[in-house]
């Protein structure tokens, strides 16, 4: 059975959705006859393969089954598992979306987090949001090159490729997503196809084909290290603004939510797995940042830029 859900996932990211999702299915009824149990593993295993599909109707369906199916013990690796929020975010629901990747990003552990960190990137683009999601990619980024978890690296250049505002080093990070995937022989799935045709499409006319021909070249020429490297550069050039919503850090964006949810210091050091300290460390901050005083202003604040 667990052979079944993990070929199923090395299926579905090397682009063979059908048998992906026949894999999922078989490992799925080998578990019915052992009494469930681990049938959250292999909804996520169908989840997969349907975003490989291009279905995100399917996977929507696949992630709720998973989530119903899984248990207390089993809840952080289900989480880290499913693609929720990039099933959500194909079905238009960006709110739902967003607060899946927000408790994701804020409880996913080691490369997982570099997971979680793209797909709420992918979202806060939807949402308008690129300063959060060029953090998000950044961090991601980081994460990646720390524990060598390049599962979704492809897709985080190219969404950097989208925010880059030279088009010349958007090419270049097109081409070293390109030269990734050859590598690693990760496809794209197919429910992100259009977006990246769109700015592929938005980067080669602004360069003209030879321009952009010579910088996909010397992107995809790139090993992994150093398309992490090329991809970081400048990254400081513009920085996060000194005060207001932007200039918010993840990690204080993370406090405001469960601030918002009504969560104590305590509560929200524990589920955070940080000190009540640092919580209210960065509590000090998003305050000064904000011009604030007070959880209940802050709580109305989050709510203007939420809703």
């Amino acid at each position: 059975m667990f052979g079944l859900i993990t070929f199923a996932q090395a299926l579905a990211f090397t682009g063979e959705a059908a048998a992906s999702r026949e894999a999922a299915e078989a490992g799925l009824e080998i578990g019915a006859t052992l009494g469930g149990g681990h049938d959250d593993s292999a909804y996520a295993a169908l989840a997969n393969a349907a975003l490989a599909a291009g279905d995100a109707q399917a996977a929507k369906h696949a992630c709720d089954a998973a989530w119903r199916n899984t248990y207390p013990l089993k809840e952080l690796l289900t989480r880290c598992m499913l693609p929720m929020a990039y099933a959500a975010l194909g079905c238009g629901d960006l709110v739902g979306a967003r607060r899946w990747a927000d408790d994701t990003v804020a409880a996913a552990p080691g490369s997982q987090q570099m997971v979680a960190l793209t797909a709420r990137a992918r979202v806060a683009l939807a949402q308008g949001e690129r300063q959060q999601a060029e953090t998000d990619l950044h961090d991601a980024l980081a994460v990646a090159e720390r524990t060598g978890g390049y599962l979704y690296l492809p897709d985080a250049l190219e969404c950097l490729a989208s925010l880059a505002a030279d088009p010349e080093q958007a090419a270049r990070l097109l081409g070293a997503a390109d030269g990734m995937r050859q590598r690693h022989g990760e496809v794209r799935f197919k429910a992100f196809q259009a977006s990246y045709d769109t700015a592929l499409a938005a980067v080669r006319d602004a360069l003209g084909k030879q321009a952009f021909d010579a910088a996909w070249s010397e992107g995809s020429a790139l090993c992994t290290g150093e398309a992490i490297s090329y991809a970081q550069r400048g990254r400081g050039a513009r920085g996060r603004p000194a005060s207001g919503w932007e200039s918010l850090t993840p990690a204080e964006l993370d406090v405001v939510r469960l601030v918002s949810q009504g969560l104590t210091s305590k509560d929200i050091a524990a589920r955070l797995f940080i000190s009540p300290r640092t919580v209210q460390s960065h509590l000090t901050h998003t305050y000064t940042k904000l011009g604030l005083s007070s959880r209940v202003q802050l709580v109305q604040e989050a709510a203007r830029h939420t809703n």
